[in-house]
């Protein structure tokens, strides 16, 4: 009973911290004629309500795609429908189609930010609260203290409360997954992921260990009896979750093409805006986008993804086990981040998810990941005006971190899973592991504070974010190589000692 009042706690602080974040903040408030993802998920709203469905991912005279046009799978268009819904019982005027672009009422801020709250309390909290108390081999009080840390984890806190996104939803959904997975209900899992899948297509981060896991068990099964008839389960409950999830769409074969297009567009370019990852850092000495055509981008992009996941998913298809799947996770996720085609910012949070999973098995280099991957997306957070909510929430994580879980007590070879990885001339010692975490987070504090603080040459107007992206890419480099590490020399008995459910 102790530990459930505990574990309450532990919630309701997490929704507090979130409902403060909310409170001022929001991506492009007052900023015509785009304004922010704020009025992007309004417009949403918008379109899908006062619009036929065929028109959703059209340009129209009603429906310009130049502004913040529907580029989500259809179940994100249906969850803004259903807001949309409810918004017309609150106010029309919140959505009346063309004359609200850039409606601003502290009336409709409380609503949305509802909205984002109620998803957060319906989809992701629950499954994160079940995941932590499923953990076997973890005593009670750890895995509130696990709880507490990932509810606190300021990177998807800002985003989906600050600048206002609702990346809970998608991640909620792919978390469901998991623990469908962990707990051997493999047609719930894959329904769970084809909903996360079907609510953000960035959800491919994730989609290659859940194939290869399903497809390691069938084999694992014996394709001749039970294992085929697991794997004829699986795709008919993936099939059928798409074709229920596209079914409007399904009439009409330029209307699939369309929204496939409005998915992947891959006219934009290898990436945008400064992010964190190998293109982007690279092109400050190689200007990429210059030399190559895009078709050229977009193949290399593939090839080096391809071959950056590739380890951990042949070794997940051979042994499917549930620790080797969430390493398979992060792994396949940050491949994704570091090398694939037009990248955002955001979708760091893709990867921290898995991480968040992990930080049971090594939750010292976890929480340093965390602590990165929010930094990572400093420029976008410092546009939006929210450097004090960063300063608060990532200091609180931290605090929780080294408090609850002791994670600065984790830093021996066995504690961070390198005690049976062994090279010539290799060896990995406590104090400088704990020394570069010292390093890494004093260098993350002086950006911060120069970025904030001082103004830019005129010359290198970008001189900051870029400083951001290069030295965050450096970290997820080595993040990728110690993952991949860890996963792939552990042995199959190792992978099968800590499981869930």
């Amino acid at each position: 009973m102790e530990t459930w009042s505990l574990a309450a706690l532990s919630v309701l602080l997490g929704l507090v911290v979130r409902w403060s974040v909310s409170l001022n903040f929001y991506s492009g408030a007052g900023k015509p004629p785009l304004y922010g993802d704020y009025e992007a998920q309004r417009h949403w709203q918008e379109i899908t309500y006062n619009l036929p469905i065929n028109q959703w991912y059209f340009n129209t005279s009603d429906n310009n795609l130049q502004y913040w046009g529907l580029d989500y799978p259809p179940l994100t268009a249906y969850h803004s429908f259903l807001c949309a819904y409810i918004a017309n019982l609150i106010n029309p005027d919140w959505i009346a189609l063309n004359t609200s672009h850039g409606y601003e009422s502290p009336t409709h801020k409380l609503f949305m930010r509802t909205t984002v709250f109620i998803a957060d309390l319906i989809v992701y909290i629950p499954g994160l609260v079940l995941y932590c108390f499923c953990l076997k081999e973890t005593s009670a009080n750890k895995k509130v203290s696990i709880l507490l840390c990932i509810l606190l984890y300021p990177g998807l806190i800002l985003i989906d409360y600050g600048h206002f996104q609702y990346n809970a939803v998608s991640l909620g959904f792919a978390l469901w997954g998991v623990l469908g997975l962990s707990c051997n209900w493999h047609l719930l899992g894959s329904l769970a992921f084809c909903l996360a899948l079907n609510y953000k297509q960035m959800e491919l981060y994730h989609a290659l260990p859940f194939f290869c896991y399903l497809l390691g068990k069938c084999f694992k099964q014996g394709l001749n009896g039970r294992g085929l008839a697991l794997l004829m389960k699986v795709a008919f409950t993936v099939v059928a979750s798409f074709a229920l999830c596209w079914l409007p769409f399904l009439t009409d074969l330029e209307q699939i093409l369309e929204v496939l297009r409005r998915l992947f567009p891959v006219d934009r370019g290898l990436f945008e805006d400064k992010v964190a990852n190998v293109w982007c850092s690279l092109s400050i000495l190689l200007k990429i986008k210059r030399i190559l055509s895009p078709h050229t981008q977009l193949l290399l992009s593939f090839a080096f993804t391809v071959l950056a996941l590739l380890p951990a998913c042949i070794k997940l298809t051979l042994q499917p086990t549930l620790k080797g799947f969430k390493f398979a996770l992060v792994n396949c996720s940050l491949a994704f981040f570091l090398f694939s085609f037009q990248v955002h910012e955001k979708s760091i949070l893709l990867v921290s998810m898995p991480v968040c999973l992990i930080i049971n098995e090594v939750p010292f280099v976890s929480t340093w990941f965390l602590l990165v991957s929010t930094f990572s997306m400093l420029p976008l957070l410092l546009k939006d005006g929210l450097l004090l909510p960063y300063i608060v929430t990532t200091l609180t994580f931290l605090l929780v971190s080294v408090t609850v879980l002791s994670v600065h007590e984790k830093t021996s070879e066995e504690a961070v899973g390198l005690k049976k990885v062994r090279f010539p001339g290799l060896r990995v010692w406590s104090n400088t592991i704990s020394y570069s975490f010292i390093v890494s987070v004093i260098m993350m504090a002086v950006l911060t504070f120069t970025s904030a603080t001082l103004i830019p040459p005129v010359r290198f107007p970008d001189l900051f974010p870029v400083l951001i992206s290069c030295v965050s890419c450096a970290h997820f480099m080595v993040f990728l190589i110690y993952f991949n590490i860890v996963y792939l020399w552990d042995s199959q008995n190792e992978g099968n000692r800590k499981k869930t459910c």
